[in-house]
């Protein structure tokens, strides 16, 4: 039926024109002044003449049940541009101006017609066929600009959609007390808490697009003071599939990364470009957070070749997969399922594929779990990273870049020990003329395997309680896709041994983040959800350091990347080093693991040590801001 639907109304428009008309002339007809031969021979060439513009304007490729003022002034258009043609052959023709008068007449009231049943009709969709309207929610919309009014329009036209637009906010003063599409505009935004109070409304839809990242998070943090929850506008386009359904409003739920307040990262593209573009390019842990998403930015970017690496074969399946139909056959692709601990597995891979560029993702970065298992922390850690740094250099590759952290600073903990030892590898390595080696330092990442976040969103959906280590501790905070552009830059920089640090803008208290994560989700921290203090898990600090202020350091050309210029290692000393490390992660003898690790990493002390201090300063700190 739907595939014949535009026919369907064409054949009624035609119908609608001709009885219109036909009784306009009735009388004239009745008295024997118009023949009814005339007559005919008359509304079929205004037929004709109408058609004529309304087929060339495409009047019924419309799906009008989702129609708006563009479609029905096309409609009026048609037959305005169909009754002028009408006329002007009739002039032509030296007809009688009774025609043309009575058409006038005629075309107008079968107008009036047409735009009635399609309005009618456009109800009835919306009415009969709409799901239930007790399953709709009252939803507030903040912003009244187009992508507000586009949003309105959608809600209000799309029967699938479970918000009910019931007021929009906005600090125009010119539009408030108005209606945007039937919907009244209240405002400041800054009183939404004031003017939702008392109203049936349970859901806010943020709808502003062009924010800077300090106003918009002071927005949906005044959003998630109403208590309610909060939703962001993804994209304000609306979208219809070749199917001819419309597509679901794109209202997508707040993510935390909206409440950084962050200024949207700039890259240097075309030296990145340069820097990969026509390269085989080899990823390890390409499967994890960090590697894949590695993985699709270096995509962008045309290599020769994609080589991804891991262990884990599920994650990489389904990353392939993602690749290719994204990509198809315009993706050099090769995966290869490996442990950066094999060195000859490793070996292989590279003689052949000759990849010109590494980047060393692989890891083991759990902190608790890594001080149950010190030992399987340094064989993957730091020989999977001598391994693979050692077979890059022996197989030519051009540039070598560690994923590292900041837990590798004055590390309190295995994991953060480990990838100190992996950022002394590479100056041990290093050599003039030579592969480039580098590693690239950050924070915690949003959204990765073992991320604080997806913990907080599954507490919330069971009902609570959110559950944090300690109400004082302090993280840096950077999205996946910030972190990975930045290392890509940040290698394009790779010369000799250099470790790049991410500036990760102002730290974040947990406390912060898990109350905001509730507000957003539309309760009330500690009334409807527990939040629980459980403790300082092992191997744990109270604060993370990145360096960005040590007078070491040097911004680069990007002002979110400095670089630190790292003595050259020994390699005949760290290969004594590593030997007897290895000795102990052979033995598996946890105890002599740590200690060798504490031997060989002179920063590396007990969190107690480093957690007892931190609140000893912090302590100190307070006393200063009440004197």
């Amino acid at each position: 039926m739907s595939r014949y639907r535009g026919l369907i109304v064409l054949l009624m428009d035609v119908a609608m024109i001709f009885c219109c008309n036909f009784a306009i002339f009735l009388s004239a007809l009745s008295t024997g002044d118009v023949r009814f031969y005339n007559l005919v021979m008359h509304i079929g060439l205004l037929t004709v003449c109408v058609l004529i513009f309304q087929l060339a304007l495409r009047t019924y490729n419309t799906l009008w049940r989702y129609a708006e003022s563009r479609e029905y002034l096309t409609l009026l258009g048609g037959m305005g541009l169909g009754f002028a043609l009408y006329a002007v052959i009739n002039l032509m023709m030296g007809m009688s101006l009774i025609w043309i008068s009575g058409a006038l007449t005629g075309t107008a009231l079968a107008l009036l017609i047409m735009l009635a049943y399609r309005f009618i009709y456009r109800i009835y969709r919306r009415r009969v066929t709409g799901i239930n309207q007790t399953r709709q929610t009252y939803a507030a919309i903040v912003g009244g600009g187009s992508a507000g009014a586009a949003l309105l329009s959608e809600l209000n036209d799309h029967v699938y959609s479970r918000f009910k637009p019931y007021c929009i906010i906005d600090d125009s003063c010119e539009k408030r007390d108005k209606r945007i599409h039937g919907v009244p505009v209240l405002g400041p935004i800054d009183q939404i808490d004031e003017i939702l109070a008392d109203t049936p409304v349970t859901d806010v839809i943020m709808a502003i697009q062009n924010l800077t990242p300090e106003r918009r998070r002071e927005i949906l943090e005044l959003c998630a003071a109403t208590g309610r929850r909060v939703h962001v506008l993804g994209d304000p386009v609306t979208a219809v599939d070749k199917g001819g359904s419309r597509s679901a409003p794109t209202v997508r739920e707040v993510e935390i990364e909206d409440l950084l307040g962050r200024q949207p990262v700039t890259l240097d593209n075309p030296r990145i470009a340069s820097f990969i573009q026509g390269k085989t390019v080899l990823v390890t842990g390409g499967g994890g957070s960090i590697g894949s998403e590695l993985c699709r930015q270096i995509a962008e970017y045309r290599p020769s070749r994609l080589v991804i690496l891991d262990i884990a074969e599920n994650t990489t399946y389904e990353l392939q997969n993602d690749l290719l139909y994204k990509y198809g056959d315009t993706l050099n692709m090769s995966v290869e399922i490996a442990s950066v601990r094999d060195k000859k597995r490793l070996e292989q891979i590279f003689d052949t594929y000759r990849p010109q560029v590494v980047f060393h993702a692989a890891a083991h970065k759990h902190v608790p779990l890594m001080e149950g298992s010190p030992a399987e922390a340094v064989k993957n850690n730091v020989f999977g990273t001598y391994n693979t740094a050692l077979t890059a250099r022996e197989y030519g590759a051009e540039k070598f870049v560690l994923i590292s952290t900041d837990k590798a600073v004055n590390p309190t903990n295995v994991m953060g020990a480990t990838k100190y030892l992996c950022e002394q590898v590479l100056q041990g390595l290093r050599r003039e003329g030579g592969t480039e080696f580098a590693a690239v330092r950050f924070g915690n990442v949003l959204g990765s395997s073992g991320s604080v976040i997806p913990l907080f969103k599954k507490q919330i959906a069971h009902g609570g309680p959110v559950t944090v280590t300690d109400k004082r501790i302090v993280r840096y905070f950077m999205t996946i896709s910030e972190a990975v552009q930045l290392v890509l830059e940040a290698g394009s920089f790779a010369h000799s041994g250099e470790v790049f640090v991410l500036d990760m803008g102002e730290p974040v208290h947990i406390l912060d983040l898990a109350e905001k994560m509730i507000r957003l989700s539309g309760y009330t921290p500690y009334t409807d959800i527990e939040i629980r203090e459980v403790g300082l898990r092992p191997g744990e600090k109270l604060y993370e350091e990145l360096l960005i202020s040590d007078k070491n350091l040097h911004q680069t050309e990007n002002a979110k990347i400095f670089v630190e210029e790292r003595p050259r290692v020994d390699s005949d000393q760290l290969c004594r080093q590593l030997k007897r490390l290895h000795t102990a992660a052979e033995s598996n003898d946890a105890r002599q693991v740590v200690a060798c690790l504490h031997e060989l990493v002179p920063a590396f002390r007990t969190p107690e040590e480093v957690n007892s201090a931190a609140i000893l300063a912090m302590a100190q700190v307070v006393r200063k801001e009440v004197v």
